[in-house]
């Protein structure tokens, strides 16, 4: 049997473009005992792997040249000879944009039935899901009757992290780069304003309107000088949470303008920087748990951007990088399956 997999052809500079991906297709090999082959369903497509694409230190190992991309996934035992999958099992694990990867167990784990559909594991149940979840509530520390700026708000992090808040009796704004995709927060989400910064010439105006007393959080998913706006604006004790820094991952340097630690210095606001890696398993299920009751109770609403077949992978990383997804990016592989 052979597959098709998506692998780093070479290193790019500035926004990736599809010429620094290959699709090529290999024999898959026999399992061994202890392992199980998986046929892919879902990819998470998200923007750290663009970091991935540039040698350079951070908390994940870069991809290799010529070696396939690798990510999330959710997927379906099609063989096993591990005594703790069996076949047809759904799992979610950290494996290669490929059509039947193989794992020895350590790098995936079963997923059991739940009231979403399994690629919700990918974003609100996910990584997506948990960061907003812990960033906001660990970080951000929201109470009722605050502010929130949220910037990306319509991504999957940022949309997670504005209908938390209003779980919290917050006053929520939300940043993004469209009229639909302002609507959605606003009209679908229950957002409280909305800009469009593609349009808007005068952010921090227009924050000004819609924070009329100060900016309590600032969740950003950005990384842009809009940090400079957002400073004069914070009020004592601020927190602002640095989650995602998409703006910077194509070597792009926005110029931040040294008085905003001045400003963070003389309301003893709090910036703090967050990653979901090495979350306690513990926590995470209950926070899984608490966002899964909310879904059912109508409280969270999640939207997904899906690319069909495997070679539309490097297309949907792309397009992040130019804004066009709304809710969270994957690609499908197999049918849509439901629990």
């Amino acid at each position: 049997m052979k597959e098709k997999q998506i692998i780093l052809k070479k290193r790019p500079c500035g926004i990736p473009s599809e010429e620094n991906f290959d699709m090529i297709e290999r024999e898959v090999r026999e399992i061994m005992d202890g392992e199980v082959q998986i046929q892919t369903l879902f990819l998470s497509v998200d923007p750290y792997m663009r970091e991935r694409m540039t040698p350079m230190k951070s908390h994940m190992e870069s991809f290799g040249l010529k070696e396939v991309i690798t990510g999330t996934m959710i997927g379906k035992i099609m063989e096993s000879k591990h005594p703790d999958f069996t076949e047809d099992d759904i799992v979610s694990g950290f494996l290669g944009w490929q059509e039947f990867p193989i794992s020895n167990g350590t790098n995936i784990r079963k997923i059991e039935p739940l009231p979403v559909p399994y690629q919700a594991m990918l974003s609100v149940l996910g990584s997506p899901g948990l960061t907003a979840y812990f960033g906001l509530l660990d970080v951000g520390k929201p109470k009722s009757g605050e502010t929130i700026v949220i910037s990306g708000a319509a991504g999957a992090v940022g949309s997670m992290v504005g209908q938390i808040a209003k779980i919290h009796g917050c006053r929520v704004i939300g940043i993004s780069g469209s009229d639909d995709k302002n609507a959605y927060l606003v009209n679908e989400l229950g957002f409280d304003g909305a800009i469009n910064y593609k349009t808007e010439e005068d952010i921090e105006g227009e924050l000004r309107k819609l924070c009329p007393d100060g900016i309590d959080i600032y969740f950003d998913n950005v990384g842009n000088e809009w940090i400079n706006n957002i400073t004069k604006l914070i009020n004592p004790f601020a927190r602002i949470v640095l989650c995602g820094q998409i703006s910077q991952y194509n070597g792009e340097t926005p110029y931040i303008d040294p008085k905003i630690f001045g400003r963070i210095t003389k309301n003893r606001a709090i910036m703090q920087g967050y990653l979901i890696s090495g979350l306690d398993p513990q926590r995470s299920e209950a926070a899984r748990s608490e966002i899964a009751q909310w879904i059912l109770e109508g409280r969270i609403k999640y939207t997904e951007t899906i690319s069909d077949g495997l070679d539309s992978a490097p297309k949907a990383l792309i397009d992040l990088f130019h804004g066009k997804n709304i809710g969270k990016q994957l690609v499908r592989l197999g049918s849509k399956i439901r629990s």
